[in-house]
């Protein structure tokens, strides 16, 4: 973004974020381009007090975070990637075994630059499916993931999308 004075007029040259050109990072790579994302929400809740002898006003407390789970849908491709962390659920449930991942949805600008970069803490599958597979259909195969996650950080990088612990002591993930 360019900000140019002119007698007293503030101009900006904006570089608008399109929606048609993300990508999810895993383990530090690509690891795919999709064509939806859906659900990439935060809501924190709150508590209201009302207080006696104020009758035109409320009082207002934050409470708890909510993150949405995260659907993303691609055109069905040879890469196994996503049914393989799903499959690593499985061991987990038998193993212990930690299979989650911090996740990173980038959006590019038409230039290729990173414009945005949503990072999903501790991110762990909890759906997978396919479209209907029909002999007589000539629509594209798509296949979509949906996350759960425990925390969420916005920035203009990439980077992260790395393996990921809990860690001992508070219990939580790590965001990097």
């Amino acid at each position: 973004m360019t900000d140019n004075n002119n007698n007293g007029n503030i101009l900006h040259e904006l570089n608008y974020v399109t929606t048609n050109r993300f990508y999810v990072e895993i383990d530090s790579t690509i690891a795919a381009s999709f064509t939806e994302c859906t659900g990439l929400s935060v809501q924190i809740k709150k508590n209201i007090y009302y207080e006696g002898g104020v009758n035109d006003q409320q009082r207002i407390y934050l409470g708890t975070t909510e993150f949405a789970d995260i659907t993303l849908k691609r055109g069905m491709t040879n890469d196994p990637v996503f049914w393989n962390w799903i499959t690593e659920i499985f061991d987990e449930q038998k193993n212990k075994k930690i299979s989650r991942r911090n996740v990173n949805i980038i959006v590019f600008n038409q230039a290729g630059e990173t414009m945005k970069s949503w990072t999903l803490i501790g991110a762990i599958p909890i759906a997978w499916k396919t479209s209907a597979l029909q002999a007589d259909g000539n629509a594209v195969a798509i296949e979509e993931i949906t996350l759960a996650y425990e925390g969420l950080q916005f920035g203009k990088e990439g980077g992260g999308g790395n393996s990921t612990t809990r860690f001992d002591k508070s219990g939580y993930f790590s965001s990097r």
